[in-house]
């Protein structure tokens, strides 16, 4: 299910690409060991290198992304980087520079006709999945908006496994949590089917094996490892979609500058305890009481409580801060912001009907 980079050499000379526009970040690019062998394999290539600026996917420089590409006319995008970047090679390679797009980005309408060109992605990251999904996201004034079509999914993928070792902490953690949460969130969402059901739990029987050593001890195995569960974790939401802790994560990245899988961990016990606890209000079309066993059965625990702790250790292990207080937050004075920035169509996904009170009351109670 892994790669080697001589599989990405002979994809390139196969298929007789002569002109690739490489989009990556100049970090990841050169800390994950992808220049030094993208510069040998790609050196016959006729190449334009694109290091995006952001950290999270904005409009501006998408646009900057699709002048740069119509410009420079390749016959193979290759996005090599975290979600963000993936994502913006995936709505690049679809959408024209035209007036009304932030109108259309906002109001879900865009219409999507064809790629441009071959696209190939190559994470740097084991988190995401965004290979393999049919969507990306952009924010456009600081809120978040969701692409999804069948277009946006890469032509082709690659998974290699000694570009995630040298990543440093502080991208491996939250990047490893966003696997396991979109696996869990996976596994209760209303679209879930007994295809991502298998993605879900596949992904989990490796992660949360796996995910702490990565951190601690990172080698080819676990990196390994790591890579193919955020690979069906994406898989698995891939048809499910995510829920409400994702749908409440982006304003979070937006306004605090938060990174995403670390912004999705924030109140992930709390929006899993919700679940459960109504769970006699299921708008599910299976059983989400045997949902939650299975999940239970995966994490070695009999409760709610025992899960949520679970969680928390996890987090604690991976030092991802979920104290708003000490993170210097103060949800009081941007909660009108954070409850404008939520994604609604997550939040529907959600197997419970959450409405903006309860979420307000859980997000403040935080720290109670």
């Amino acid at each position: 299910m892994v790669n080697s980079t001589k599989d990405i050499k002979k994809f390139i000379n196969d298929k007789g690409f002569k002109k690739i526009f490489i989009l990556c970040g100049e970090k990841s690019f050169i800390i994950s060991g992808a220049e030094d062998i993208f510069k040998k394999i790609l050196k016959s290539k006729e190449i334009k290198l694109f290091y995006k600026k952001s950290k999270i996917p904005i409009l501006d420089e998408l646009i900057n992304i699709i002048k740069n590409i119509k410009n420079f006319k390749p016959d193979l995008i290759l996005a090599i980087g975290g979600g963000a970047v993936i994502d913006y090679a995936k709505i690049a390679n679809v959408v024209d520079v035209r007036p009304d797009l932030a109108k259309l980005i906002v109001n879900y309408s865009y219409p999507f006709k064809k790629k441009f060109t071959k696209l190939a992605v190559i994470p740097t990251t084991a988190g995401s999945g965004a290979e393999v999904t049919s969507n990306a996201v952009i924010y456009v004034n600081g809120i978040k908006h969701s692409f999804e079509n069948e277009l946006l999914i890469p032509d082709n993928f690659f998974l290699i496994p000694e570009f995630l070792i040298s990543a440093p902490n502080s991208i491996k953690a939250p990047a490893g949590f966003d696997a396991i949460a979109q696996a869990l969130e996976s596994l209760v969402s209303k679209k879930s089917n007994d295809i991502s059901v298998d993605f879900a739990i596949k992904s989990l029987k490796i992660s949360t094996q796996s995910f702490i050593s990565f951190l601690e001890r990172p080698d080819m195995k676990n990196a390994t490892e790591m890579s193919i569960a955020a690979n069906l974790a994406g898989k698995a939401i891939n048809i499910s979609k995510t829920t409400v802790p994702h749908a409440v994560s982006y304003p979070f990245t937006s306004l605090f500058n938060i990174s995403h899988g670390h912004a999705v961990s924030l109140f992930f016990e709390k929006f899993f305890k919700f679940n459960y606890d109504n769970l006699e209000k299921s708008e599910t079309n299976f059983n989400l009481k045997k949902r939650y066993d299975l999940i239970f059965d995966l994490f070695g625990v009999n409760n709610i409580d025992s899960f949520c702790s679970k969680i928390t250790l996890i987090k604690k292990k991976s030092f991802l801060e979920d104290n708003l207080l000490k993170m210097n937050i103060n949800v009081n004075n941007d909660i009108d912001k954070i409850v404008k920035g939520i994604n609604l169509l997550r939040l529907g996904n959600n197997p419970i009907n959450i409405n903006e009170n309860s979420i307000v009351k859980l997000i403040l109670n935080k720290n109670d």
